[in-house]
């Protein structure tokens, strides 16, 4: 009898125990994604642990990424003065076809740099968004890059 009551004493204490400690799997599997683009897209871990950082805190961010890592497409649940992520991604296809148009074919012509690009950009939005609004609404221009 004293052999089932430690046995029970000890699955109450692992059950107390996993009620303290979450397992999202479902932002390991986020991350490991992320990382591996990341990586796709050539960009170097300071850089890429500084976007994680900015995305796994910021609730709205984290849930677009993960919808873009289910879907391939973002979602645009919100926006920051009237600018979505989608339009982050536009604008950055409009700086790449300026790069284009002067001859170059870089790196930065991938559809998921570009992504990972609006991504950042709308977190530096979120921090400073009169420097990116302007930034957007000026143009490329055809002296910028």
């Amino acid at each position: 009898m004293a052999g089932c009551a430690e046995k029970n004493r000890k699955q109450t204490d692992i059950s107390k125990m996993s009620g303290n400690i979450i397992i999202a799997t479902s932002k390991l599997k986020a991350c490991s994604f992320f990382y591996e683009l990341c990586d796709y897209c050539g960009y170097d871990r300071q850089w890429a642990d500084g976007l994680w950082g900015g995305i796994v805190n910021d609730d709205m961010m984290y849930d677009e990424f993960v919808y873009y890592a289910e879907n391939h497409t973002l979602k645009d649940s919100f926006d920051v003065c009237g600018y979505s992520l989608t339009d982050l991604y536009v604008f950055q296809m409009d700086k790449y076809n300026l790069i284009r148009e002067i001859g170059k074919n870089p790196v930065e012509c991938k559809k998921e740099r570009m992504v990972l690009n609006a991504f950042r950009m709308m977190l530096d939005m979120k921090a400073d968004p009169e420097t990116y609004v302007k930034r957007i609404e000026e143009g490329r221009g055809e002296d910028r890059i």
